[in-house]
């Protein structure tokens, strides 16, 4: 099985993974493409949902199964492009809870899933919520906006998004979360979802185990996805060319610990030049 996801030209789904698809436990994904006035709607019965509105202007309604408890958010926009220095509006959603969005001009949507049992309200993420970070140094430089982190309430959703400037390493060192072996590290599927600015370039991710039984290296293309069953995960920005991507993991334990490759951890002790 391929571990990269090719995105479609046509039609509102760019992209979709489900555990079927991924043949694992616990992350779903689905990337939209809505016209202006167009709408979706999704419920999912045993899974949560975080819909995070990647670009464009959208209405967000929300309802519960008897349809007692209505919310909605009228003509949420935070940023025309993935690429601009500002965060996106977010929806979490616990299960059962019917989610529908309205597109006002083009919109990008992202519907991230996971297994939950329920018992946590709805909430609207705000942008001002998502301040941008620095990791990284030289030319290992990313900004990171932490969406939905462990430190939030969710059941096991975990979702980040990352730019990377042109010609830049990204997920680097590389660095791995396969283990169930907490606080060292946590067992954890991801998927990457891939903007390119502009969007004829590519990026190049490799996934690789220590013992080499999965080692798969990708040129992903503007909104393809990949998907990270195991192994470590690096990612490398050609010149010429932004990266944005979008991570959603989830697995057994909601937290976040990795563990990075024992050959190249020299970057992480050496201090830079």
């Amino acid at each position: 099985m391929s571990l990269l996801v090719k995105a479609t030209h046509q039609g509102a789904t760019i992209a979709r993974v489900t555990p079927a698809s991924a043949a694992w436990r616990y992350v779903g994904f689905e990337a939209l493409r809505l016209a202006d006035g167009e709408s979706i709607e999704r419920c999912f019965n045993n899974a949560e949902t975080c819909v995070v509105v990647v670009s464009g202007r959208v209405t967000l309604r929300t309802a519960d199964a008897s349809e007692a408890h209505i919310r909605q958010w009228d003509q949420l926009f935070s940023r025309a492009s993935p690429f601009d220095d500002i965060g996106p509006y977010a929806l979490y959603a616990p299960p059962r809870t019917t989610v529908h969005a309205t597109a006002h001009g083009a919109v990008e949507l992202a519907i991230c899933t996971a297994p939950a049992q329920g018992g946590l309200p709805v909430r609207l993420i705000e942008p001002a919520q998502l301040p941008s970070t620095r990791r990284g140094v030289a030319a290992n430089t990313r900004y990171v906006r932490d969406i939905l982190p462990q430190s939030e309430p969710a059941e096991r959703l975990l979702v980040v998004e990352v730019r990377t400037p042109s010609g830049h390493s990204s997920s680097y060192p590389p660095h791995k979360h396969d283990a169930d072996t907490i606080p060292a590290e946590s067992a954890l599927e991801e998927t990457y979802y891939h903007r390119i600015d502009p969007p004829q370039g590519f990026v190049l991710q490799r996934v690789y185990t220590d013992a080499r039984d999965l080692d798969e290296t990708m040129s992903a293309e503007d909104r393809d996805v990949v998907i990270v069953p195991r192994g470590y995960h690096p990612v490398i920005v050609p010149y010429g060319y932004e990266s944005y991507y979008l991570n959603v993991m989830a697995g057994p334990t909601r937290a976040w610990h990795f563990r990075n490759d024992p050959a190249h951890e020299w970057m992480v002790r050496t201090p830079p030049d």
